[in-house]
């Protein structure tokens, strides 16, 4: 509950003009004491009302308040050039606000309810600060997938009510074997992860929205589904073990399949999105085999994920920014113009594809183990999806950091302190919790 005056009481401070930094300041101090507050505990603790927290949802709660505070650092384009900035920062409290009640539920209800209103921001942030006329119609791709995909949830909630009694997740401690119910629960998680063959909202998404936009989207958004997944994954053990197979081999071919799309990509935005798909697609390969590797592994990969993605969509935005392109045949030999940044370019795409000692190593490895025990044909997959990995994130820096230079403009910047600062609060965490990996076994 302090947690939620916090957040209601930072109202004013969005439309202070001259103060972003202490609204910057206040999110980092709200992190840090949240991340002050618990005692990592597999049961819920903090009780109020219908908020709680378990270390599933701590984590997600943590990743969100960074992301949402390294957003406003990203953005400051939009304070220098004036384009509503405190609306801005009034949409992106909103929109912390309803993640973190979202993870912090402990009923499906509630949960459904935050889980739709994180919608709402996020498409004003794509259609008020996006960058192409195109942005309307990647918004309203975005928002009726969720919402057509969100409506048999929402019949299979008050059937859980009459099922169970109860809606809170500690009571949902049967199994529910209805292959109809399953997939009505489970239908929105899929468009979220996104899952292979309802992905397309995903790229046009990134590709039309601001910086903060797929920061969020890549960051938070797609950690929605997988921990819906997570947490409602018991209910439907025996059903799972009948089905679950069919979305183990969607996500892993379509994970391949991906690959293959990211090769072919000439913009740098969309072959990070697309990256994001395959990345989530080995998630809910993961979580579907319905083992503790594959739990853990999914926890880890997400928080991983969300780093990392957020940290190369930033990355796209400051070049972005400088030539006003996302191409990579414009975008070329930026080591020549920009050596520093091209060290963070190394950094984030080595952690992309899963090199060592970054978290993602963790997660995919533990993922890995996770399908191999559940079947031994994964591994073809599995390896295919792993070189195809390293291929494109290998074939977005040497396009875009070595080759020919073009010269569009006459001058800038290589590089703020601010950028700097923004790719390091990327990337530390990132690897650094490879160090400390054993809190998030429990």
């Amino acid at each position: 509950m302090k947690f939620i005056f916090y957040m209601i009481f930072m109202i004013p401070l969005c439309f202070f003009k001259n103060y972003i930094w202490i609204n910057q300041f206040i999110y980092f101090v709200l992190f840090l004491l949240f991340l002050l507050s618990f005692n990592f505990s597999s049961v819920f603790e903090d009780i109020s009302y219908f908020f709680g927290c378990d270390f599933l949802s701590y984590f997600m709660i943590l990743l969100s308040i960074w992301i949402c505070s390294l957003m406003i650092m990203a953005s400051e384009k939009l304070n220098s050039d004036d384009y509503f900035f405190n609306f801005f920062l009034f949409v992106l409290l909103l929109l912390m606000f309803s993640l973190v009640l979202t993870f912090a539920s402990m009923n499906v209800f509630i949960f459904y309810l935050f889980f739709e209103i994180s919608l709402i921001p996020t498409l004003i942030l794509i259609l008020g600060w996006g960058y192409q006329p195109e942005r309307i119609q990647a918004g309203l791709y975005m928002f009726f997938y969720t919402l057509f995909a969100s409506l048999p949830m929402m019949v299979a909630v008050f059937y859980f009510y009459y099922y169970f009694d109860s809606l809170d997740f500690f009571f949902l401690n049967f199994c529910v074997d209805s292959v109809l119910l399953y997939l009505c629960t489970t239908l929105v998680f899929l468009v979220k992860i996104p899952m292979f063959f309802v992905h397309l909202w995903l790229p046009k998404a990134h590709v039309e929205a601001p910086v903060s936009g797929s920061m969020i989207l890549a960051g938070i958004m797609l950690k929605l589904g997988g921990y819906g997944f997570l947490r409602l994954m018991p209910v439907f053990m025996t059903v799972g073990l009948k089905i679950n197979y069919i979305f183990v081999v969607i996500s892993l071919v379509g994970g391949f399949i991906i690959s293959l799309v990211c090769l072919r990509q000439s913009d740098i935005k969309s072959l990070i999105a697309y990256s994001s798909v395959s990345h989530m697609g080995l998630v809910l390969g993961g979580i579907m085999t319905m083992n503790i590797w594959g739990y853990y592994g999914a926890l880890i990969m997400m928080i991983a994920h969300g780093l990392c993605s957020s940290g190369l969509f930033c990355l796209a935005n400051i070049t972005y920014e400088r030539f006003s392109s996302r191409s990579l045949f414009l975008n070329k030999g930026l080591i020549n113009l920009m050596p520093s940044m091209s060290l963070w370019w190394f950094l984030l795409c080595s952690s992309n594809m899963a090199a060592p000692p970054s978290f993602n190593l963790l997660g995919e490895i533990m993922l890995i183990n996770s399908l191999v025990s559940w079947g031994l044909m994964t591994i073809i997959s599995l390896m295919l999806v792993s070189f195809f990995s390293a291929c494109y994130t290998l074939y977005l820096y040497s396009y875009s950091q070595h080759g020919k230079m073009y010269l569009g403009s006459y001058s800038f910047s290589l590089g703020f302190v601010r950028e700097y600062l923004l790719m390091f609060l990327h990337w530390v965490p990132l690897n650094l919790l490879f160090i400390k990996s054993d809190m998030f076994i429990f």
